[in-house]
């Protein structure tokens, strides 16, 4: 019997996770898989194609498929939320990356009305004004993910969380300085393939899934004054949570 996608794809992972196939290593084309495990050749693309959806493989147009060199990102939530980061003028993205170089692009800062939904988890009226900071973040060159914050215009307006540079430990120490200090976060995931304009903006790979996560950052009696809606490459993120009992 034929093997399927799914076995070869397992065949080619072990390798790569074995280090018999190392980073940026061309894999087997689909003629290759063809040959050797018998299938046909929409089958051996399908396996190929499996592995770049868990993002240990990269395509290049015109050249093949390669196993991917670029290390993953661990979002541990709890420790980039935490205060004695941004708290003490670190970015909270310090904690996802290190030393690694990141640099924000397509940073747009403007006024404009809350959608319905983000307008509901804020607790405004329909219609309210936000300020809006959207951008996208790029780790070692590659964009990895793209995060639009909402905040209350007649809270944050005047103060640098409506201005592009937000200053050390960004936009939760700038809230601080207003009085209205996060101290708790609440993040709703789930997972989708993205839109066309999502994978351009990410540069994604065809049939890369992305994680959708909706944060909102609440203050000590209770009122919402952030919504985050990050849109993550699930390709190259690892998700930790630390949960006690």
């Amino acid at each position: 019997m034929a093997e399927t996608a799914r076995e070869i794809a397992n065949e080619l992972r072990e390798r790569i996770r074995s280090g018999n196939l190392a980073p940026g290593a061309r894999l087997p084309g689909e003629p290759a898989l063809v040959k050797q495990h018998g299938v046909a050749k929409e089958t051996a693309r399908r396996a190929l194609m499996l592995l770049v959806s868990e993002g240990l493989a990269v395509r290049r147009k015109g050249s093949g498929t390669y196993v991917r060199d670029f290390q993953p990102i661990r979002r541990v939530a709890n420790a980039r939320l935490s205060p004695s980061g941004w708290g003490s003028g670190r970015s909270i993205w310090s904690s996802d990356v290190g030393d690694r170089p990141l640099r924000v692009t397509d940073l747009r800062v403007y006024e404009a009305q809350a959608p319905d939904d983000v307008a509901r988890m804020l607790g405004l009226q329909a219609g309210a004004a936000v300020v809006v900071r959207d951008r996208v973040y790029a780790v070692e060159g590659e964009p990895v993910q793209a995060a639009v914050s909402y905040l209350p215009a007649d809270l944050v307006r005047d103060s640098a969380i409506a201005q592009e540079d937000t200053g050390p430990g960004g936009v939760y120490a700038r809230l601080a300085d207003l009085d209205v200090k996060p101290v708790r976060f609440v993040e709703e995931l789930r997972s989708r393939m993205p839109s066309s304009e999502e994978s351009e903006r990410l540069h994604l790979t065809d049939s890369t899934p992305v994680v959708e996560i909706y944060r909102t950052a609440i203050t000590e009696d209770g009122t919402p004054v952030e919504v985050n809606r990050m849109l993550l490459n699930a390709g190259v993120y690892v998700m930790e949570y630390h949960i006690s009992g």
